[in-house]
């Protein structure tokens, strides 16, 4: 049952803690509109066994239950065609390919964008105050300004979207490959100029496998945000299909459990896509000749 960190029995003690007052929460919140429907019928109001059924198995409750977001995921991924528009796996896979080609532009943006900052001294002084103001502004502010601006120039469908993933994204990566290619010390840069190597060598030799870690790191974060950018995204279009479009269609018409659904879905994927950047921060890790993250001394 354990495993080998020891981390199995208080993560699922933890989990259960958060069920529990989930369960608890549920009762508390859904419970006025069982008191209400009581009074409107003239009737005695219910006990309190019954009270709970009853604000576990509302059509639209305020709070929803656990095991009512677990159904509706089920029948939403497992009892729909995946090209169905009511399938959650549809939708998340339109905001997946948002979320990748915003992830892919923004690691890309952010490491060219590190790299002059860290070879060029007028990028370093004027570039990097700009980026790190550029994230200042709400997202849910600039979206609807992309949106419009890119519909005027006849841009739309994916590309508005994957931007939006791509202003969030990049800029965990030009703040933690600046990091990553300053690693090395002084004495390891002069080691290089002993041995005469040009500027090019010295970052693919040293400067560049020296930010392996940094990057990684910032590529966790990147990938999850740009999840968000995507979402976000695709709420001020009136998107008919991605995880945006599940939530404002449930916000609508106040289903709230294809809401709940739908939020954690999203943190599936987010958990997915942190997961195998993981995956690949440890492979090149090993190939580098390096101890993978979480490996035990």
């Amino acid at each position: 049952m354990m495993t080998k960190n020891g981390k199995t029995i208080p993560v699922l003690t933890v989990v259960l803690a958060i069920i529990a007052i989930w369960y608890a929460s549920v009762v508390m919140m859904n419970a006025p509109f069982v008191y209400d429907q009581a009074e409107r019928a003239k009737v005695e109001p219910p006990a309190f066994s019954e009270l709970i059924s009853k604000t576990m198995a509302q059509e639209r409750p305020v709070l929803p239950a656990p095991h009512q977001v677990a159904e509706e995921i089920y029948k939403t991924t497992v009892l729909k065609k995946i090209t169905s528009k009511r399938s959650l796996i549809y939708h998340s896979w339109i905001t997946l390919s948002a979320t990748m080609l915003g992830f892919i532009i923004g690691t890309a943006l952010g490491i060219a964008l590190a790299v002059g900052i860290v070879h060029n001294k007028a990028m370093d002084k004027s570039v990097m105050p700009w980026v790190i103001t550029s994230q200042t502004i709400p997202i849910l502010a600039i979206a609807p300004m992309i949106i419009v601006v890119l519909n005027a120039a006849g841009i739309s469908g994916l590309l508005p979207k994957a931007l939006i993933s791509t202003y969030l994204s990049f800029f965990p990566v030009v703040v933690g490959m600046v990091k990553g290619l300053r690693a090395p010390d002084s004495a390891q840069l002069d080691l290089m100029h002993t041995y005469n190597a040009s500027t090019s060598q010295t970052f693919w030799k040293l400067r560049w496998p020296s930010s392996m870690p940094y990057l990684f790191t910032s590529l966790k974060i990147a990938v999850a945000i740009s999840l968000v950018g995507a979402i976000v995204g695709e709420m001020p279009t009136g998107a008919v299909a991605g995880l945006g479009a599940r939530l404002l269609a449930g916000s609508y018409y106040g289903q709230t459990i294809q809401i709940w659904s739908a939020l954690f879905m999203a943190a599936a994927l987010a958990a997915v896509l942190v997961m195998l950047v993981g995956w690949a921060h440890n492979y090149v890790l090993k190939r580098m000749g390096e101890k993978p993250e979480g490996a035990i001394a």
